[in-house]
């Protein structure tokens, strides 16, 4: 099968290329960087026989999309504006990009009646909780996938992340130059260079995190699913069995870094909550969801191995770079 991967730059999608191609299919790489990471290809083609290829573009033009459309057998949609904070601060970018570029992607795939995996939110809960743009803008894509299942005949299932960390995740100021901030890598270099871990809030709420190669995976599997039978009946949760609280992530992270460095643990400070996000929040998969494309969230990558192989990822590879630049 030959995949389109919107935003097909980033590091979920990453991933999921090394997936794809290890399963002996090929990935066209659909972003508007149009770049690939060169540790993706050296691990996914390593003989350099164009199983990626690349294809400049983005969700929003709809000629661009109709193009990939027409050269691929199903779509992965990935793309999107993310960001909680963010996106409240600035709105119009996620609704144009999550909303009307996700329309494009399903109309291009039913146009050519392609199957399509698109990356749903896993903080759906928090849509009648009190959120911001990015969850407002993705849960209305959702609605509009269901829509084209129903009326259109659509082939689209949704598969709904949480919070993915692993190696190669981006970073956010000030260790690096990412526009939003992500848990794993936030606590992660933090601990490394001996600052304290900032938890906002009391760090009670749930923010369950999946290892990122579980979450390729679940992508992969859910659209050689729907190709096939075609779309789930509901949406595919892609998290683990065991939930966590910030703080527990937090501590796990200090307890890592602390053996593998042989230093003692870093603090951790409480900071106020920011804008959109909601005390005692539960961030959680519901792992049954699984089932209908024949994966087990039991066999997923625990929290402790996964922080520890992310640890030794950042300790390699982001570390020493960083320490150079400072």
């Amino acid at each position: 099968m030959r995949v389109g991967i919107t935003g097909g730059a980033g590091f979920i999608a990453g991933h999921i290329i090394e997936d794809l191609v290890a399963r002996g299919h090929s990935a066209i790489v659909f972003d508007h960087l149009g770049r690939v990471d060169r540790e993706i290809i050296a691990n996914a083609d390593p003989e350099g026989r164009d199983h990626i290829t690349r294809m400049l573009g983005t969700v929003t033009d709809e000629r661009a999309v109709f193009e990939l459309a027409a050269h691929v057998d199903g779509i992965i949609h990935l793309a999107a504006v993310l960001g909680t904070q963010e996106t409240i601060q600035c709105p119009k970018p996620s609704a144009e990009t999550n909303i009307l570029g996700s329309l494009n992607v399903f109309e291009a795939a039913s146009h050519y009646q392609l199957p399509v995996v698109y990356a749903g939110v896993g903080n759906h809960w928090m849509r009648n909780h009190g959120t911001g743009s990015y969850t407002i803008s993705k849960t209305a894509a959702e609605d509009f996938a269901r829509m084209h299942n129903a009326y259109r005949g659509g082939r689209i299932t949704i598969v709904r992340p949480v919070n993915a960390y692993g190696p190669r995740q981006s970073v956010a100021a000030p260790y690096g130059t990412s526009k939003v901030r992500k848990i794993m890598p936030a606590f992660i270099c933090r601990a490394l260079t001996g600052a304290p871990i900032e938890v906002y809030g009391y760090g009670t709420q749930v923010s369950d995190c999946v290892y990122v190669t579980d979450v390729a995976r679940t992508f992969a599997t859910a659209l050689e699913w729907t190709a096939e039978h075609g779309p789930t009946k509901a949406p595919v949760d892609c998290g683990p069995i065991k939930s966590a609280t910030v703080l527990d992530v937090a501590r796990l992270v200090a307890g890592t870094v602390s053996v593998k460095t042989g230093r003692a643990p870093v603090k951790i400070e409480h900071l106020p909550m920011r804008p959109g996000e909601v005390p005692n929040a539960v961030v959680k998969a519901d792992t049954r969801t699984l089932e209908q494309i024949g994966l087990s969230a039991g066999d997923f990558v625990d929290l402790e191995t996964g922080i520890s192989h992310t640890v030794d990822w950042f300790l390699a590879n982001w570390l020493p770079s960083y320490q150079t630049a400072a």
